[in-house]
């Protein structure tokens, strides 16, 4: 007859050779090489002269050429129409041309010819409400039959109401920056903060530079962009900060320069996945989404490049401008 703690004390033995069996290994794929080691830092004056002069040039033409503002700032009036036939703008000015539109301005829409942006300013309230009949009138002389073209839509801003709108639209702006250095500042320590400050300030600048070069509409729109565009910036530049203060508790021996450079490296891969993935999205919806959508996503499109640019070569150096040492060596 067999003895059952022989049996139990056998069972268990077993047991345990199974839990000690070696767990299956996961193998994952990576974008760069934790070993990886680029030299930002050692390039930093380059970078930092380089945003220099394109700062310097968004103001310039900020100040010349200005922004291209929609009606949402400018104020007037923008009617969009739509033809079965292709026409052309020049055409439809010659159309519109007996209504003596002030300062009319006629873009195109889909490069097909069929779809126009009609801007201009009213000069009395009530032609603004009775616009929308009047082009309606003048297109029917040149273009008969209901079924020719459509109105799709008629908006209209007054001039003392766009400025309103631009004035706070331009506060919200440089507020958000402001707050956002405020916070690194408090999390981090002063020249976390100051870097913080000048990125997201180079970022603003080079996203209206852009603007301005391109004649981008700018609009309540494009300004929902640029606020998106420095909180995604500021949380790229915490990200970095965050992985420098971890490393300069571990590495108590080495310079700061040191310490940004691999913290940067770290780091890297993650910011690279993170942007290229949202730009992605971006340019699916600047391609895809349609004339209303194409401010909004190019805006997006070159704040999230110069806002992975700024992390890395202007609030990392300004951080080593500011101090040799750091506080943030020392555990809290």
């Amino acid at each position: 007859m067999s003895n059952p703690r022989v049996r139990t004390e056998s069972r268990s033995g077993r047991e345990r050779a199974g839990a000690a069996a070696p767990a299956t290994s996961h193998t994952f794929t990576e974008l760069l090489s934790p070993d990886v080691r680029f030299d930002f830092v050692g390039k930093r004056k380059f970078f930092l002269v380089l945003s220099s002069v394109l700062n310097v040039l968004s103001v310039v033409l900020l100040v010349t050429w200005g922004l291209n503002f929609g009606i949402d700032f400018a104020g007037g009036t923008d009617v969009r129409v739509r033809f079965k036939d292709a026409t052309t703008a020049h055409a439809l000015r010659e159309d519109l041309g007996a209504l003596d539109l002030p300062d009319l301005t006629v873009q195109e829409f889909g490069g097909q010819g069929k779809e126009f942006l009609l801007r201009f300013e009213p000069e009395t309230a009530t032609a603004m409400n009775t616009v929308a009949e009047t082009i309606k009138g003048a297109l029917a002389k040149s273009h008969p039959g209901e079924q020719n073209f459509e109105i799709l839509s008629v908006e209209s801003v007054g001039p003392k109401v766009g400025a309103e709108l631009r004035q706070r639209g331009f506060l919200a702006v440089a507020f958000t920056t402001l707050f956002m250095g405020i916070y690194i500042a408090f999390r981090f320590e002063l020249s976390f903060g100051v870097g913080a400050v000048i990125a997201l300030a180079h970022d603003v600048m080079i996203a209206l530079l852009a603007l301005v070069v391109s004649r981008t509409i700018f609009d309540l729109t494009t300004l929902a962009a640029m606020l998106t565009v420095i909180g995604f910036s500021v949380h790229d530049t915490i990200i970095v900060s965050d992985r420098v203060r971890e490393n300069l508790r571990k590495m108590r021996r080495a310079s700061l320069a040191e310490v940004i450079n691999l913290s940067i490296n770290e780091t890297l891969s993650r910011t690279i996945l993170t942007t290229g993935t949202a730009l992605l999205v971006l340019f699916a919806l600047y391609f895809l989404g349609g004339p209303g959508l194409e401010p909004f996503a190019f805006t997006l499109i070159v704040g999230f490049l110069t806002g992975t640019y700024s992390s890395i070569y202007i609030a990392a150096p300004v951080v080593l401008f500011w101090s040799k040492t750091s506080k943030l060596a020392v555990a809290e």
